[in-house]
């Protein structure tokens, strides 16, 4: 996943109208002068590339240079509207590019520290913050003088000598002041600026009861035998996690914030399989303040009145309009394409899944939480493929160095060399230095990829520090996952699956790391949703190539390369379990967009209710497959910027299987195929048509066939 948010998302972070610009530090007289001079964020970093000052930092340096960055960016942006002189390129958006250095700077840091090392007191931060953001992005994009400004250039665009870049970044700033309701006046227009800051506190709110939530869900168990079939280490990591709540002699399984748990595929017993699936399924629907119920909806009836406000039918219809996808109805016909495949190979397996429960006398129908357990029996019957048995060959650190790391190698000619000395924010953070195929640094890869109590749960990648030759700048990136962190002196060892995500979000990376762009609001993962994921579905390919697949996949006690029959065993299990995967994916797509389909009339909905009958609906509703994310816990919509768009993750990988089939067809893993993709796809930011993109790389409009094809839902 990646966490950029978009321009104008009304949620948190959303001022952040360019990355870091090296400003001048503007005096406040609020600021203590003590308190100024030991914030390392009130300055450009010392450090290479300007990565963060960890060493330094302290929760209280960030609400007072937010705080701060906001008036200045404000102030900046005041003079580029009231400049006398006549609208051009450079007085008006290249200024505006270059407006609001020290605020992107601290909340570049924020958001990393805040996703992935939070505390009370950042909390606290964020949910100050999350109002004042989107009051300050209102008075930027509901400036009537700057609009008219943008309106002007926007109206001389066909006879000014630009650049391609440039010319898209006067289109891209005219598409963002519309789509932000600069042409709204009067009422309706302070209406639309208390909804977006209500947006923003309720969705930063929603982030921390999540948090909370799923910490407080975890399964407390007090009898060891209740958790037969996991291993001693993962025992051994269930007590640590007890002993840390302060709960010795017993064991804590914490929850992953999907939907089923990694966990299920293993324990023998079932009713701590229900048991662990219900505090999944209800860990934020128990009351209290930990409920996002009432939150939630009230985001959705927020954003359709928003919608109404701006003259859209709905907010997807409003959501999608700068998006791949452009419409509602596109979404849906990319969906109902999906949906009959899925479901059939669905209902075949779990047809597979009752036959076993059956032949082992089990008096019981197939319930969601005996899914993944049976499926791991099935697994073994069909490809005598063990998660115990291939787990040993992917020790974490090796994968990275010998995975990730290699395949990009031979793709794009990149090299890695680890940073001792950069410091970071928690202790088990890595850095990495990255170099391009001539030996020129290119930036800094932090990796951070451990479970916490104190860490929102899922994988992304954003940045620290984004690319812009305006700017000066070079990325600094990291890339957060959520494995379970081994006892000490044990090795971290990790399932397929997530070696994987760490292929995939190394791919976002990799688009940040290739940025080629003057401007900062163009620059690398500044593209749509259902364009963002592309390149990181597309590097989840190399995961399971051959040629990468044996580079890495080593067992670490021996450190004898996996067995050839065994690696055939793994890919040959690429499609297995597919139907469930891909229903439970279209499910939960199915409900972001229900959510918002709902029009500005529609009353405050009963979550419960609503989903039901929103699950009911779809075209995928099975008991036994539950949506990859319930409503109440659906972090990609409420808070990470992706409400009316997590259908991206499945549109990109029919872009993302198309462009795999490509390379396969003209040579797999070469060079020449890493330097098209990063010439015509990773390197271009959003500086032109997505649809045009894509048609330049492949040579025609992406096509369904092969994500079908891939997944094995297709005769072909």
């Amino acid at each position: 996943m990646n966490r950029n948010l978009p321009l104008i998302c009304a949620g948190l972070l959303a001022l952040a109208l360019s990355p870091a610009f090296s400003a001048t530090t503007a005096k406040d007289p609020s600021m203590d002068q003590h308190a100024a001079l030991a914030n390392p964020l009130l300055s450009p970093s010392p450090l290479p590339f300007h990565a963060p000052q960890f060493d330094k930092l302290r929760d209280s340096d960030y609400l007072p240079a937010i705080e701060l960055g906001i008036k200045q960016q404000l102030a900046e942006v005041a003079q580029i509207a009231d400049n006398p002189a006549p609208p051009t390129f450079d007085n008006t958006l290249v200024a505006l590019e270059k407006s609001g250095g020290l605020l992107n700077r601290a909340l570049g840091v924020f958001n990393g520290v805040s996703s992935a090392n939070t505390d009370p007191a950042l909390q606290k931060v964020q949910e100050t913050i999350a109002p004042q953001l989107a009051a300050a992005n209102d008075a930027i994009f509901l400036n009537s003088k700057l609009f008219q400004r943008v309106e002007t250039i926007y109206k001389e665009r066909a006879r000014l000598k630009l650049s391609t870049e440039s010319r898209r970044l006067i289109w891209y700033y005219h598409q963002q002041f519309i789509h932000a309701g600069a042409q709204l006046t009067g009422a309706a227009r302070d209406r639309l600026k208390q909804l977006n800051q209500e947006q923003a506190a309720l969705s930063a709110k929603f982030m921390n009861q999540l948090l909370a939530g799923t910490k407080s869900a975890a399964l407390v168990v007090s009898n060891e035998s209740e958790l037969a079939g996991l291993t001693q280490s993962e025992l051994q990591a269930a007590a640590d996690a007890a002993k840390a709540r302060g709960l010795a002699g017993k064991w804590v399984i914490t929850l992953q914030n999907t939907t089923q748990q990694p966990l299920l595929a293993q324990l023998t017993d079932r009713a701590t399989r229900e048991k662990l699936f219900e505090a999944s399924w209800n860990r934020t629907e128990r009351g209290g303040p930990d409920d996002t119920r009432a939150t939630i909806a009230r985001l959705a009836q927020l954003r359709a009145e928003k919608a109404h406000l701006l003259g859209y039918p709905d907010f997807a219809a409003w959501r999608l309009t700068d998006q791949m996808a452009r419409t509602p109805g596109n979404v849906e016909r990319f969906l109902q394409q999906l949906a009959p495949a899925s479901t059939h190979r669905a209902g075949e397996e779990a047809a597979e899944l009752q036959q076993i429960i059956d032949k082992d006398g089990g008096k019981f129908k197939l319930q969601p939480w005996d899914w993944d357990f049976y499926a791991e029996q099935l697994r073994k019957q069909k490809y005598n493929l063990d998660e115990a048995e291939i787990k040993p060959y992917f020790q974490l650190y090796r994968v990275l160095e010998d995975g990730v790391f290699y395949a990009a190698h031979e793709l794009y000619g990149v090299t890695f060399k680890r940073r001792l000395d950069i410091p970071v924010y928690q202790k088990d953070v890595r850095v990495y230095e990255v170099y391009d195929a001539d030996g020129k640094p290119l930036g800094l890869f932090y990796c951070d990829y451990f479970k916490r109590d104190n860490k929102s749960g899922g994988a992304w990648m954003d940045n620290f520090v984004v690319q812009s030759k305006l700017l000066h700048q070079q990325p600094v990136i990291y890339n957060v996952a959520n494995f379970s962190k081994p006892p000490p002196g044990q090795p971290a060892l990790i399932s397929f699956s997530d070696v994987v995500t760490m292929f995939h979000e190394f791919g976002h990376a990799l688009n940040g790391f290739f940025a080629d762009q003057e401007y900062p609001s163009l620059s690398g993962t500044a593209t749509a949703r259902d364009f963002v994921e592309f390149p990181s579905q597309f590097n989840e390919h190399w995961a399971s190539n051959p040629k990468v697949l044996a580079h890495y996949a080593f067992n670490y006690k021996s450190g004898k390369p996996m067995p050839k029959a065994l690696m055939e065993k793994l890919i040959n299990a690429h499609n297995f379990n597919t139907g469930y995967k891909m229903t439970e994916l279209v499910a939960a797509a199915d409900l972001d967009m229900q959510w918002h389909s709902l029009p500005a009339s529609a009353a405050l909905q009963n979550v419960d209710q609503f989903e039901t009958a929103a699950l009911k609906k779809t075209q995928v509703y099975m008991p036994q497959v539950p949506p990859r994310y319930r409503s109440s816990y659906f972090l990609h919509i409420w808070a990470n910027g992706y409400q009316a768009a997590y259908y991206s993750y499945l549109w990109t990988e029919m872009l993302a299987d198309d462009g795999y089939a490509w390379c396969q067809q003209h040579g797999g893993l070469t060079r020449a195929n890493g330097q098209r993709f990063r010439d015509l796809i990773l390197s271009r930011g959003n500086t032109e048509d997505y649809a045009r993109m894509f048609r330049a790389f492949y040579g025609r409009d992406p096509e369904i066939g092969p994500m079908l094809k891939d997944r094995g839902l297709s005769g072909n």
